[in-house]
């Protein structure tokens, strides 16, 4: 069965990238958006219209972005991090930032690791192998 992966981003063309990325890579996985906070943890909550776990599963690996409007990814790390059933999920911040400040303060929060957003789509196909090889297949029993 596939991986289900949670990509928390408010860029539709990020989304967009990251999906085309998935599929060019071909990766076993089932990629959930949410296009900002609220959604994140709305879908993580399993409150509606998430509430179905067959069409939303509780994913093994979170994507997020930090820099979204009125939740911002800082504080739906910070919220995961709080939830005993959600501390075990892997966090990848995935952010267009690279300053030192963004990439401590998540660090703290608990991300599991930081990436920034690379600029060219092959090299964004490769950074989504990468995340999917070390996360979701050398890294042993991290998600919940």
């Amino acid at each position: 069965m596939p991986v289900a992966i949670l990509h928390v981003d408010d860029d539709p063309n990020d989304v967009v990238l990251l999906e085309h990325a998935c599929r060019k890579a071909g990766l076993d996985l089932r990629l959930h958006g949410a296009n900002d906070g609220d959604q994140a943890m709305a879908y993580l909550s399993g409150a509606a219209p998430y509430s179905d776990r067959a069409q939303h599963p509780l994913p093994g690996l979170v994507l997020l972005d930090l820099k979204m409007p009125r939740v911002s990814g800082f504080d739906v790390l910070t919220w995961i991090r709080r939830r005993e059933k959600f501390r075990r999920i892997p966090v990848i911040v995935l952010s267009s930032s690279n300053h030192d400040a963004d990439v401590k303060r998540a660090y703290a929060l608990g991300a599991n690791s930081y990436l920034v957003k690379p600029v060219g789509f092959e090299a964004l196909v490769e950074l989504v192998r990468s995340v999917y090889n070390y996360w979701l297949t050398l890294n042993e029993g991290a998600a919940v």
